[in-house]
């Protein structure tokens, strides 16, 4: 994202109706270091909900402290309401050698509770896709998402995201504590 913050109002971005009332302007930025706390609750609260683990703390601070330290692996961008951060995600970059070019992956996404289901990610997505079409050498944005959470495929999909054809496989050298 440019060094500007943009400021989006969910109305404009929302592609159908809801029965809930209209939210606040969002703000959507760049994370700072100063964000490291909050984006450690949205993680480890993501990691339990959706997988039942429990992150180390102090590992997980190092994680997220990781792109801020060496900005080739990635960057975190949040949502705020209010002056409150009520989403975030984090960006990362994988070389595709056919299309000679970065996928930005989508990982690490979270809103918290009270704002779900009120464009926050929309909000966020909308920002990060508007930037990766204009950075040059960037062929697309992907994400992985629980084969269970049908609420956010579809969100992926009225974004206008497509379910591709890859399986994911992974060997994982460290273990995460199960609940």
């Amino acid at each position: 994202m440019s060094s500007s913050y943009r400021t989006y109002d969910p109305a404009l971005i929302r592609r159908r109706p809801c029965a809930l009332p209209m939210p606040a302007s969002l703000t959507i930025r760049p994370a700072t270091r100063a964000d490291i706390p909050v984006l450690a609750s949205f993680n480890a609260a993501m990691a339990w909900e959706t997988e039942r683990k429990r992150l180390d703390p102090e590992r997980l601070a190092r994680g997220i402290a990781g792109p801020f330290e060496q900005p080739g692996r990635g960057r975190y961008f949040v949502a705020e309401r209010e002056g409150a951060v009520v989403g975030s995600l984090l960006v990362t970059y994988e070389w595709s050698d056919w299309r000679d070019g970065d996928w930005w992956w989508i990982q690490s996404v979270y809103v918290a509770e009270p704002a779900r289901r009120q464009g926050v990610f929309r909000a966020l997505y909308v920002e990060l896709e508007r930037e990766a079409r204009a950075t040059p050498g960037v062929v697309g944005l992907r994400l992985y998402v629980e084969r269970e959470n049908q609420r956010a495929q579809g969100t992926y999909l009225a974004l206008g995201m497509e379910q591709c054809h890859y399986r994911m496989y992974e060997r994982a050298f460290i273990e995460l504590a199960q609940g």
